[in-house]
């Protein structure tokens, strides 16, 4: 399946990296990818609470500076990791939409 999937350094996970459009490709591969991508998009709630935890320490560390320039870059990686919680949000939900179509 390492062919169907390519690791996100940004968000944490494996997310699909197709050649082929959906059709082309066999309905054996088509179940394939799609277990695969359940397995993956199972985590991601998981990656998500992970992040979820980091940004409580670093708003925990926010709380307590008093140095400006480190406030600003706690505040800027609190953004930074909201961003990829909402980005992995999405790969969640726009996938779960393909996967039912495909199931039906």
């Amino acid at each position: 399946m390492k062919e169907h999937f390519s690791f996100d350094q940004r968000l944490g996970i494996y997310i699909p990296d197709l050649t082929l459009e959906w059709d082309e490709f066999s309905k054996d591969t088509q179940e394939e990818v799609l277990f695969h991508w359940e397995k993956i998009r199972g985590s991601i709630p998981d990656r998500i609470a992970e992040l979820e935890k980091e940004i409580n320490h670093k708003q925990a560390q926010l709380n307590d500076e008093s140095d400006f320039p480190r406030s600003c870059q706690l505040n800027s990686s609190i953004a930074e990791l909201a961003s990829i919680i909402n980005d992995l949000w999405l790969w969640y939900r726009a996938n779960q939409t393909i996967s039912t179509k495909v199931h039906h």
